[in-house]
């Protein structure tokens, strides 16, 4: 300790560079088994224990012993207690948070444009936008956070120049009041801070809204870091984006496949890959509510640079009411198009940049082939699987309650599983293949299972069976089955 002592001593006195200190440590030291390179996972005998109780002056009575009253050692540790102890934890008070936002979305907009405007707009209400702080590692720009970082700038210990300047439209001013934090590119240290970050309300009382953004395909850089916070309690908010082949002018080291597998299977972490502005928006309004909970988790937001018509979800709130298709979009999943009940039909189920090309091949089989195509979209396919799992699972906790239906068999009821269902999602096709299976539905499952290559959208999907065409083939292969 003396050692690390005097060498932090130095690093402190050099000012004018970064100092790095290195512990060359052998790995079992003062043990029979010292730096032996076989020696992970090694465990002493009997003897050798004996031995090493011996040698620092214990027993099999004394060795788990507290320290004498009255030593410096025994005073440390009661110090220590008390610091840890005395402190009531209170309750803070629950932020208020609306269910939506006045802003509308554009006609045509990208999740990832829109969540810029979301933040925003959050950004002009004070008692939420206090608490929110958030981290890029060098992608600020490129994913949307340009209109929240002019409005709450970011931080630094010192005031700084302002790298914008008067004549650009981003501006950079740096200082201590600042609410988001740049890093460099490395998203394992995004998610150790984000981790760090969703702990200040367990340490201090006090509630963040810690928001992430990063390249979706760079989700896998940091996941221990993302699995490390969660594990610890952690609540955050990660927007991946871009994501899929929706970034297809970037190669494929660029393009996320298997990212959706990942949230889905992350504990503490609820995924969700909305299509349309308000989706999203209200997604993201109900996790800042949730996530204030003892029970609240971390979002994983999937986001794509595609943009995409919102006429098809705006209809949709005019036929059934924005309070009834809200409440099926937090659920995890509502019919965008639902499908006939004569002749023909095929169940088609996507998410996120897919669905214009799942309703433009929906709308192709009820035209050209006379087979009805209802279109059911996952605003979260993690919430979704969850659900059901748990209405299956209800007698393994109590053999005699009565087992409801789950959302899923809800939307999908028994009378439309004779029909096939095809699964399309822009990612690895197995993200959504569960869901023929849940249902019992003879299906076909459309996605992303090689690397991806460099073109326009409409080349990509066609070389990856995701095109219009290519999802009425596979819904008339799913009919002959």
């Amino acid at each position: 300790l003396s050692d690390l002592l005097n060498a932090y001593s130095v690093a402190r006195n050099e000012t004018s560079r970064p100092t790095v200190v290195f512990a060359y440590t052998i790995k079992g030291w003062g043990l029979p088994m010292a730096g032996h390179p076989l020696n992970h996972s090694a465990l002493l005998n009997g003897e050798q224990i004996d031995s090493l109780r011996g040698s620092v002056g214990l027993t099999n009575e004394t060795e788990w012993d507290a320290f004498g009253d009255g030593t410096p050692e025994a005073e440390i540790c009661l110090k220590a207690c008390e610091r840890l102890t005395r402190v009531e934890r209170k309750r803070p008070t629950l932020i208020s948070v609306p269910e939506s936002l006045a802003s509308r979305a554009p006609a045509s907009v990208s999740t990832q444009a829109y969540v810029g405007r979301v933040l925003l707009d959050l950004s002009r209400i004070e008692e939420i936008s206090e608490r929110i702080v958030t981290v890029s590692p060098d992608v600020s720009v490129s994913t949307n956070l340009g209109g929240w970082i002019n409005k709450v700038g970011v931080y630094g210990r010192e005031e700084e120049l302002d790298y914008g300047g008067e004549d650009e439209v981003l501006s950079w001013r740096v200082g201590p009041k600042g609410q988001h934090i740049e890093l460099g590119i490395s998203e394992m240290n995004l998610f150790l801070l984000l981790g760090q970050l969703g702990m200040v309300e367990h340490y201090h009382s006090t509630p963040l809204f810690p928001i992430g953004t990063l390249y979706d395909p760079f989700v896998i850089r940091g996941l221990e870091g993302m699995l490390y916070g969660t594990y610890s309690g952690s609540k955050f908010i990660v927007l991946g984006t871009p994501s899929g082949l929706s970034l297809s002018r970037e190669g494929g080291a660029h393009q996320s496949t298997i990212t959706p597998g990942i949230g889905i299977s992350l504990p503490g972490v609820l995924y969700a890959e909305p299509t349309y502005a308000r989706e999203l928006e209200w997604i993201l309004l109900h996790q800042l509510r949730t996530m204030q909970g003892d029970d609240g988790e971390s979002l994983y937001l999937r986001l794509t640079t595609k943009a995409v018509e919102q006429a098809p979800f705006t209809e949709l709130i005019e036929r059934r009411g924005e309070d009834a298709v809200r409440q099926d979009v937090l659920e995890g999943a509502y019919w965008l198009r639902e499908p006939g009940t004569e002749g023909e039909s095929v169940v088609i189920v996507s998410c996120g940049a897919m669905i214009p090309e799942v309703l433009e091949a929906a709308e192709t089989l009820e035209r050209d082939e006379g087979v009805s195509a209802g279109v059911l979209c996952l605003s979260s396919p993690d919430r979704i699987y969850r659900d059901w799992r748990a209405k299956r699972l209800t007698h393994l906790s109590d053999i005699k309650a009565r087992r409801t239906p789950s959302k899923l068999e809800q939307l999908v009821p028994s009378d439309l599983r004779t029909a096939p269902i095809v699964t399309v999602i822009d990612g690895a096709s197995h993200s959504l293949s569960w869901v023929g299976g849940a249902l019992g539905m003879r299906s076909v499952p459309l996605g992303v299972d090689q690397y991806g290559q460099v073109g326009d959208l409409e080349s990509v999907y066609d070389a990856y069976d995701l095109s219009p065409e290519a999802i009425v083939t596979a819904s008339l292969i799913a009919l002959e089955y």
